[in-house]
């Protein structure tokens, strides 16, 4: 009989062990389930943002924390999208001095863009701005503009950027005051945020 309570007594001893470290495995076993869940909602969350709409991305972007912003951002920006345009008409002669400008960064530390900007004149009476060896952080829904300031206050749509790598034209709507509008952006509409901008003078 004291043999069969030995063994009894054994058996429950490896079975309260057994609760004791599941128990004390558990927070942690928990914890990493956690993370995984909350990684893979993330990345969904990502991928349902790239597939809106652009309205779509504008009403979601409103209920979104920065946190989420900067994740969504940092997913683009591993995207990149490469133009090579060529300026294929004869330009004016050179009557006035080039409008130009160099691309500078947004200056969060995030956004960057490089590259130059320059106020093109054609023959035939239209005007283009031209990017030439264009390099900015890519990101949803990028338009470019001209603006009076280094915001969205008053500013020509010269419409969506075409690329974020790369040489490329975009025709400014006739009549457009240059010497007010004298500031290049490309601005995320989704987000309401500067890429990068680029100052034109007379060079």
């Amino acid at each position: 009989m004291r043999v069969v309570s030995n063994e009894n007594n054994m058996k429950r001893s490896t079975i309260i062990l057994g609760i004791i470290i599941i128990a004390s495995l558990a927070p942690s076993v928990m914890l990493v389930t956690s993370r995984l869940q909350v990684s893979f909602a993330a990345s969904s969350d990502v991928q349902n943002f790239m597939n809106m709409t652009e309205e779509q991305r504008i009403q979601a972007a409103k209920n979104m924390t920065q946190k989420d912003k900067e994740m969504v951002m940092n997913e683009f920006s591993k995207q990149n999208s490469t133009v090579n345009e060529n300026m294929s008409e004869t330009p004016m002669p050179k009557e006035t001095k080039a409008l130009m400008g160099n691309f500078v960064d947004a200056g969060d530390g995030f956004h960057k863009a490089a590259g130059a900007a320059k106020v093109i004149n054609l023959a035939d009476g239209k005007t283009f701005l031209r990017f030439e060896n264009l390099k900015t952080t890519n990101g949803p829904d990028l338009y470019v503009y001209l603006s009076t300031g280094k915001d969205v206050s008053d500013i020509v749509n010269l419409g969506r950027l075409k690329g974020n790598i790369g040489n490329q034209n975009y025709e400014i709507p006739t009549g457009t005051d240059l010497a007010k509008y004298n500031t290049v952006l490309i601005w995320c509409k989704a987000f309401s945020t500067l890429f990068g901008s680029a100052k034109l003078s007379s060079q």
